[in-house]
């Protein structure tokens, strides 16, 4: 079974392709350069469920038919700023953000907000669609706090300033089986390993 990944992000294909081979070696897990690359799409939904479908059609539609299609979207809410950045988490500081942007205008904006005020949570929203454009969510969401500083460089995006309730590091500094085992992402893909080995 040939499962398309529509993003430009080869972090998030490779982190889709690692937590997916376990519970299904069969599958084959596709980048949409594959394709010829993931075509730009407006993320116009006001939802993370939303984007993700956007995603997932704009990619389905190059795809070989009966082809299935797997569009991500995810950001970090934080309590302290009322929700953001949402769904806005990847171009928070900008349409041209890098990550580490991003994370500086977070820590800017939670100055002088104590650490046991700075509860947030990551959200995952993955909207697969089928052979006949069928359409599939899965959500998953993950608890925890901003620190007042970067802590490590593994992982991606906001993950040097998130840390999971019970831990003493940052998703930066955790090992990746830890961080997989507790993430946003890493419990909508439970789910949807869950139907793909139902069907496949």
């Amino acid at each position: 079974m040939k499962l398309y990944i529509a993003t430009a992000n080869a972090h998030k294909v490779e982190e889709l392709r690692t937590l997916l081979a376990e519970a299904l070696p069969n599958l084959q897990v596709l980048s949409g350069d594959k394709l010829g690359g993931m075509p730009h799409v407006d993320e116009t939904a006001t939802t993370f469920e939303g984007n993700a479908l956007l995603k997932a059609e704009a990619l389905h539609a190059l795809a070989p038919e009966g082809s299935w299609t797997l569009a991500d979207d995810s950001g970090l809410a934080i309590d302290a700023l009322n929700g953001a950045p949402g769904i806005f988490s990847a171009r928070h500081a900008g349409p041209d953000a890098t990550d580490a942007d991003n994370r500086r205008k977070i820590l800017a904006e939670l100055e002088g907000v104590p650490e046991q005020r700075r509860r947030a949570r990551f959200i995952c929203a993955l909207v697969l669609l089928g052979p006949s454009a069928q359409q599939h969510t899965f959500t998953g969401t993950c608890e925890g706090n901003i620190t007042l500083e970067e802590q490590g460089s593994g992982g991606f995006g906001y993950d040097p300033l998130f840390k999971p309730p019970g831990y003493g590091e940052t998703f930066g500094v955790l090992p990746s089986e830890t961080k997989h085992a507790l993430s946003h992402r890493g419990r909508a893909i439970t789910e949807l390993a869950s139907f793909l080995a139902n069907i496949a």
